[in-house]
C-alpha cells in the first residue's frame, strides 16, 4: 500500500507557523509566505498541499484565504484547507476558487445538520476533521473540548456519506513524539471510511509505520520544516506517493 503525503501549512498573521499541541502562546514561525512554502513542497513532487487558517479557526472565519485562492489557482496541486469555515458561503467561495477540498472541523459539532447538508451536496469534496483530546473532539482552534468521542462523531458523518476523515490527536501534535496509529486506526474501522493520520510525525520511520497499519495518508508538518527530512526524500524512498 502505498501512502499520500500531506505537507501542511498552519497559517497564522499571513505567515507559516506550527504550535505545540495547538496552544497559540507556543507558536514558531517557520516562513513569511505560505504560497511560496507551499509552492516549494510542490516542486519537491507534493501533489496535496494541507493548508491550515489558525486565525480563521479562532475567529470563526477565513482570515488567511488569499494566500489558499492563490496556491490554489498558480500551483499545479491538490489544495485541502480548514480552520475559520463556518458557511456553506465559505466553503463554496473556496470550491470556486479552485480547492479540491473543504475540511470542516469545529461546525461538525456546533452544528451537524449543516455538515452532514455540505456532506450531502459537495460529496467528497468535504473532509471532516477530528481533533481530539484524550479522544473527546475539539473545537474552535482547540480552545474548547465537546462531549463527543472522534469515534461517535466520525460513525455519524460516515453514515451520511462522509468518505474522508482527518484525525489529529491534539496530544501528540507539533511533538513530533511519533503519531498515534492506534487511535487513527480504530477510527478507520469504526467508520470504514479513509482516515488521514494527522499530528506527531518526526521520521520516515514513522512514515513506514503509518503505512504498514493500513493508513492512506499522514498530514506531515514540524518534521519538514525541522530539517528530520524533505518532502522529496519521503517520496523518493519508494514506499511513498505524492497522490
Amino acid at each position: 500500500m502505498s501512502l499520500t503525503i500531506y505537507p501542511a501549512i498552519d497559517m497564522r498573521g499571513g505567515k507559516c507557523v506550527r504550535l505545540l499541541q495547538g496552544d497559540y502562546d507556543k507558536e514558531t514561525v517557520y516562513g513569511d509566505s505560505p504560497f511560496d512554502m507551499a509552492k516549494t513542497f510542490v516542486e519537491d513532487g507534493a501533489s496535496w498541499v494541507h493548508m491550515v487558517d489558525l486565525d480563521g479557526a479562532k475567529a470563526g472565519k477565513p482570515e488567511n484565504d488569499r494566500y489558499v485562492i492563490q496556491a490554489a489557482k498558480q500551483l499545479n496541486a491538490n489544495i485541502q484547507i480548514g480552520g475559520g469555515i463556518r458557511t456553506e458561503e465559505d466553503i463554496h467561495f473556496y470550491l470556486d476558487a479552485g480547492v479540491s477540498r473543504v475540511i470542516i472541523g469545529s461546525v461538525g459539532i456546533s452544528n451537524p445538520k449543516f455538515a452532514i447538508e455540505m456532506i450531502k451536496k459537495y460529496k467528497e469534496r468535504i473532509v471532516i476533521g477530528l481533533d481530539a483530546k484524550d479522544g473527546f473532539v475539539a473545537t474552535n482552534g482547540w480552545l474548547n473540548t465537546s462531549q463527543a468521542t472522534a469515534v461517535e462523531v466520525g460513525k455519524q458523518f460516515a453514515d451520511v456519506g462522509c468518505e474522508t476523515f482527518i484525525f489529529t490527536d491534539i496530544a501528540t501534535d507539533g511533538t513530533l513524539s511519533g503519531p498515534n496509529i492506534i487511535a487513527t486506526v480504530q477510527l478507520a474501522q469504526a467508520t470504514g471510511k479513509e482516515v488521514i493520520a494527522s499530528g506527531g510525525v518526526s521520521s520516515l520511520a514513522d512514515l513506514k509505520l503509518i503505512n504498514q497499519a493500513g493508513i492512506p495518508g499522514a498530514i506531515v508538518g514540524k518534521a519538514i520544516y525541522e530539517g528530520r527530512f524533505t518532502v522529496k526524500e519521503a517520496l523518493e524512498g519508494g514506499t511513498f506517493r505524492a497522490y
